[in-house]
């Protein structure tokens, strides 16, 4: 390895110049720039580097905490609206069946109602069904007894002679007069 006077100002160029000179090799010159432009900032420029590491770091920890907060705070977020949305889904199960309870009862009702209101039509029919049933066996005797008594007319007419009629009207004198005798 090379010593820093040798990088500075090689060895061959002390033969030929025989003094201190410039050392025109760009590579050489520029590592010896780098190195000392490193030094002076290393030197020079060591606190402000920590204090912007320090403040990175700081700013990287209270991002961090921040994080943790907000974690927390959605993961507590996240508890409730879970717990908020179990008991919503109770709440619509209660309702749910709730309504289906009510549907049910109404369903029943409406078939109930529809029942009593067929039964009251059956009753209806059959209490009209009776009363022309009643109507018309009325009308019959009355066309039977109508005509009963004008075929009984007819045949009184023709049996009835002026001495069978003399003879009926004394017996039912003789029968007012046996009852008028036995009220007195």
């Amino acid at each position: 390895m090379r010593s820093l006077s040798e990088i500075i100002a090689p060895s061959s160029y002390w033969t030929l110049a025989g003094t201190i000179g410039l050392n025109t090799n760009i590579f050489e010159i520029n590592l010896i720039n780098l190195i000392l432009v490193l030094g002076i900032l290393f030197y020079y420029g060591k606190g402000v580097l920590i204090n912007l590491l320090e403040n990175r770091e700081r700013t990287i920890l209270n991002t961090i905490q921040d994080a943790e907060e907000r974690h927390k705070e959605a993961t507590e977020k996240l508890q409730r609206a879970r717990l908020r949305l179990q008991q919503a889904e109770m709440k619509a199960d209660e309702i749910r069946i709730i309504g289906l309870t009510k549907m049910d009862r109404e369903r029943r009702d409406l078939v109930d109602a529809a029942d009593n209101d067929l039964r009251e039509l059956e009753e209806s029919k059959n209490y009209a069904i009776r009363f022309e049933k009643q109507r018309a066996i009325e009308q019959v005797r009355q066309q039977v007894s109508r005509l009963a008594s004008e075929r009984a007319f007819e045949s009184l007419n023709g049996r009835l002679t002026n001495e069978f009629q003399l003879r009926m009207i004394d017996y039912h004198i003789g029968l007012l007069r046996a009852m008028a005798n036995k009220s007195t």
